[in-house]
């Protein structure tokens, strides 16, 4: 089979400071792929769409990876409604609309699990969008994802635009984003875990009940399933042009909790307060599609969890711990 990317092609990486977008720029390298084009939030603001048509006629992209977004965990969405939805609208926006009218060859929009129903029938195949009702605690950036989905299927549709969508679960890595309040509940727990580790802390109190399920995926493997999918997968005019992307296992919050103790060497108790709330009780995605394709997950949670722990040890001794999107 001929590559629908291949080295020669000059890929737009946007977000590739972020934690899924540095790893995509590190998988493309692995890959043989020497231009790979990348911008600054201070050199390129994507909420501008003067500024982004113009860096797009200067720099002549042929492929698009859009990872760039506002990102951020239950207290952030609860918080910041309306930052989640118009970021995130403008930023896929602006992208996907002045790709396809700068004839880009390709596009790859990165989306999230958060896009399917609360109660959605387990594991969540792809055929689930729009079924039912979403979880409240992100519906605001799960309605700009889906938004931003539409948009690439409108424009295969109509103009016949190359713009696929991957699904990942709930992503970790190095790269993460540790704030003590905003960030996803692997790193928060993380953080949490190694403080309380370090100040001998008795006990620490976790969110909601840990009884809710949740599938984690390591960003190096997001990262090499956006490589084989520019390189391998091309739906029809009329097929699905969105595939989930995770390990098709899950684990109770509970569990995970008792991981990232025992990764950071925290011996005391973990209390859960009930008050808080616990999310989509339980989200596990049906991988099945990519799978036939040919592509699986190969890093387990217990050794990716090991090694973001070290990261995470070794960005915060050297003061360079991200603690903002």
């Amino acid at each position: 089979m001929i590559p629908l990317v291949t080295p020669g092609d000059r890929i737009f990486v946007a977000g590739h400071r972020g934690m899924a977008g540095s790893a995509i720029c590190r998988a493309l390298a692995r890959g043989g792929y020497t231009q790979i084009l990348t911008v600054t939030r201070q050199e390129l603001d994507l909420l501008d769409p003067v500024a982004v048509s113009a860096w797009f006629a200067r720099c002549h992209p042929s492929v698009v990876v859009l990872a760039a977004g506002k990102v951020g965990g239950i207290e952030a969405n609860t918080s910041y409604p309306v930052d989640f939805l118009l970021e995130n609208l403008k930023i896929q926006t602006h992208v996907i609309e002045t790709a396809w009218r700068s004839g880009v060859r390709r596009l790859l929009f990165l989306g999230s699990s958060c896009i399917y129903p609360r109660l959605a029938p387990q594991p969540i195949r792809e055929e689930a969008l729009l079924s039912g009702p979403l979880e409240p605690t992100n519906e605001w950036y799960a309605v700009a994802k889906i938004a931003g989905i539409k948009l690439c299927e409108a424009l295969r549709r109509q103009h016949g635009f190359d713009a696929i969508s991957l699904m990942p679960t709930n992503l970790y890595g190095p790269g993460d984003t540790y704030h003590p309040i905003n960030s996803h509940v692997l790193p928060a727990l993380i953080r949490r875990f190694h403080e309380a580790a370090q100040a001998k802390h008795p006990s620490v109190t976790c969110w909601g009940t840990g009884s809710p399920r949740r599938e984690f995926l390591h960003v190096d493997d997001l990262a090499e399933a956006c490589v084989f999918a520019l390189e391998r997968w091309q739906p029809g005019l009329q097929e699905l042009a969105f595939l989930n992307v995770g390990t098709g296992l899950d684990i109770s919050i509970r569990e995970l909790a008792q991981h990232v103790a025992t990764a950071t060497h925290y011996h005391g108790t973990i209390h859960w307060d009930s008050s808080k709330p616990d999310g989509t009780p339980k989200k596990q995605l049906d991988v099945s599609r990519l799978a036939a394709l040919g592509w699986q997950a190969r890093i387990p949670l217990a050794e990716g969890l090991l090694s973001t722990v070290q990261a995470f040890r070794q960005h915060l001794s050297c003061n360079q711990l991200r603690t903002v999107e």
